[in-house]
């Protein structure tokens, strides 16, 4: 296990480069991101460990990152003063580009891995925006009217996106759609719907809430599996991970993992494996979970379910090496399976191979 110390900024995210083995990147904020400075580490993995390549302070906290898919030194940044920055690596100092029309703090920023020249953002102003980096305005923007803690575009289609919220919806947005009065909205997925969060869920094409059941609590993160184009996991402050297929929304989730002490700050499914994902969390640990679907499985297949509610995933092993709130975590794209790195309020980031707590 590898260990570097972002002296004086608690880390916020961290991301593998999909260019280099070898380089990843952490973005971070001073006073827990409540107020002061933030700063990008460039980092590389040597033989003599983690060393710093480069590194870029900013003005305000920085709560999110993704790599350009198009220039292997380029990468965003999500600030607390509502901009997006693109930095270069081999440009000292400044960032070569920056844009601000969110109102509010930007939490999320992510790059089209198909269409490669847009990527989307997110913010507490209830917006998801898209962007091209080859233009100074957003290209499009889609509300939510709610506080939106993460926006991904899915990694099997370019004109798919989703988002989870303050109110506990998973919206999809495609938009290819006439954008009419739904703006693109095509799904809108209750996360809490149903007795005990499962089964019973309403979707809404279109728009317009709907779904009873549990009391619904702040969505932090999700992510899109990487071989099975219909499965999306959301987590967040009710300790819970639950996967979704959005083919049949209105089922519920397809299965529930349960564990987490305190709230699940991130999920990332693995690039490796098709039933394997991992979560950091509030509780100080990051753990790794199977959803118990057919391991290797590409495409999409329905996965059976035991019972009339969700399957239940099943916790693989844990990393409790960090002493403060984990934030943030992403798995390596190179090299062995396994290996991932995390990053948390304790100053730390971690590499570790996650097989190693699999046992």
């Amino acid at each position: 296990m590898l260990h570097f110390r972002t002296e004086g900024f608690n880390g916020c995210a961290v991301k593998y480069s999909p260019f280099f083995d070898n380089r990843l990147a952490v973005a971070s904020s001073a006073n827990f991101g409540l107020v002061g400075n933030g700063r990008l580490y460039i980092l590389e993995l040597t033989p003599n460990g983690i060393v710093p390549y480069k590194w870029f302070t900013t003005q305000d906290s920085l709560y999110d990152l993704s790599w350009s898919e198009i220039h292997e030194n380029q990468l965003l940044t999500a600030s607390g003063d509502g901009s997006i920055k693109l930095f270069d690596a081999n440009i000292s100092d400044y960032p070569v580009q920056n844009w601000k029309e969110h109102n509010r703090e930007v939490f999320s920023v992510h790059w089209n891995l198909v269409a490669k020249d847009r990527f989307c953002s997110s913010s507490w102003d209830g917006t998801v925006r898209v962007w091209s980096p080859h233009r100074p305005h957003s290209l499009l923007t889609l509300p939510t009217h709610s506080c939106t803690y993460a926006a991904e575009f899915s990694p099997h289609s370019p004109d798919i996106l989703s988002c989870v919220s303050s109110d506990s919806y998973l919206r999809l947005f495609d938009l290819r759609t006439p954008a009419s009065a739904s703006n693109h909205l095509s799904l809108q997925i209750p996360i809490h719907a149903g007795p005990g969060g499962g089964g019973g869920g309403v979707v809404v094409p279109g728009g317009g809430p709907g779904g009873g059941g549990v009391a619904p609590s702040e969505a932090l993160t999700m992510d899109w599996n990487k071989y099975r184009p219909s499965t999306v996991a959301t987590a967040g402050v009710d300790r819970t991970i639950r996967t979704f297929d959005i083919r049949a929304p209105g089922q519920g989730p397809q299965t529930v993992m349960v564990g987490h002490e305190y709230a699940v700050r991130k999920v990332t499914w693995s690039p490796h494996l098709s039933n394997v994902l991992l979560s950091a969390s509030y509780d100080m640990t990051c753990r790794a979970w199977s959803d118990q679907s057919p391991p290797g499985t590409v495409g999409d297949v329905d996965v059976m379910r035991a019972g009339p509610g969700p399957n239940m995933g099943v916790e693989l092993g844990r990393m409790g090496q960090h002493t403060e709130f984990v934030t943030g975590v992403d798995w390596c794209l190179f090299g062995s399976e396994g290996w991932c790195a995390s990053v948390g309020w304790d100053e730390s980031l971690y590499v570790w191979d996650v097989r190693a707590v699999m046992g």
